[in-house]
This record gives C-alpha cells, structure tokens and sequence, in this order.
C-alpha cells in the first residue's frame, strides 16, 4: 500500500497560489574584483514562488543569473545602478515569479534580496548539469 505522505514537486500548483515564506538578505558585496562568485550565490532553502533584486550600489549594475557559468558567460540580466544623485534612488528587477533554489549575483557592492518561499524543497530544481536549471538552455 502506497503512501499518500508526498513532498511538493515543481508542478505543485497550490504551493504558487499562497502567499510565499518571506527571505531577505541585505547589503550584499558581490563587486567582481571583492568575492568569487561561489560567495556571491544566493542559496534559499525552498523552491522561490517570486523574487526581487534591489541594487543600492550608485555606481555598478548588479548581474543577476541562474548558475556561475550564466553570469560569467552571456545568460544573465543586469539590475542597473542606483540613481541617488537623481532622487530616484535604488533599481530593482520587479517581481520575478520565477521558480529557483538560488541566483548567482555579480558586479555590485551592495544588493539586496527579497523573495516568497514555497515549502517544495530546493533540490527539485536540480538537473544532470547541477543545481538549479544548470545546463539548461539560457542559464549556463
């Protein structure tokens, strides 16, 4: 007899129709000449339902990717710099319901993270490349 005791995958839809666990992590320093970019990896302990990138830094845009190989290659997006000076302030991506375990950060000296957790467990996004989408196609 099976067990009817399952984890959420990936495809579980009632886990993107509530509210997101909150994460936020602050003022990180990812200037490319400071860290390795293994120190500049975002790693949530759950799936995300959305995230956002917030770049405080006024003068570096921030690269935002899905794997180390993306954001040293060509399959990253860029969050501009802060606009201080011009009263506008910091830039952020928006709110990008995307479905990762991690993003890989770059180029700015202080950037922060906002995002809603699922409760599907972060190794669901593991492929035969590595972690979260690796090897796919746009990612790295």
């Amino acid at each position: 007899m099976g067990s009817w005791n399952t984890s959420p995958g990936l495809n579980h839809v009632g886990a993107y129709q509530v509210s997101g666990q909150p994460y936020a992590s602050a003022s990180i320093n990812c200037k490319e000449d400071h860290a390795p970019l293994s120190d500049c990896t975002v790693t949530f302990p759950y799936v995300t339902r959305w995230f956002k990138v917030v770049n405080h830094d006024e003068s570096n845009a921030c690269k935002v990717g899905f794997s180390e190989a993306g954001v040293e290659g060509t399959n990253y997006f860029r969050v501009g710099a802060a606009d201080v000076a011009g009263g506008h302030g910091p830039t952020d991506s928006g709110v990008l319901e995307l479905k990762v375990s991690s993003i890989v950060l770059s180029g700015s000296t202080d950037v922060d993270i906002v995002a809603g957790l699922t409760k599907i467990p972060a190794g669901s996004t593991w492929g035969s490349e590595g972690p979260n989408w690796s090897g796919s196609s746009g990612v790295g």
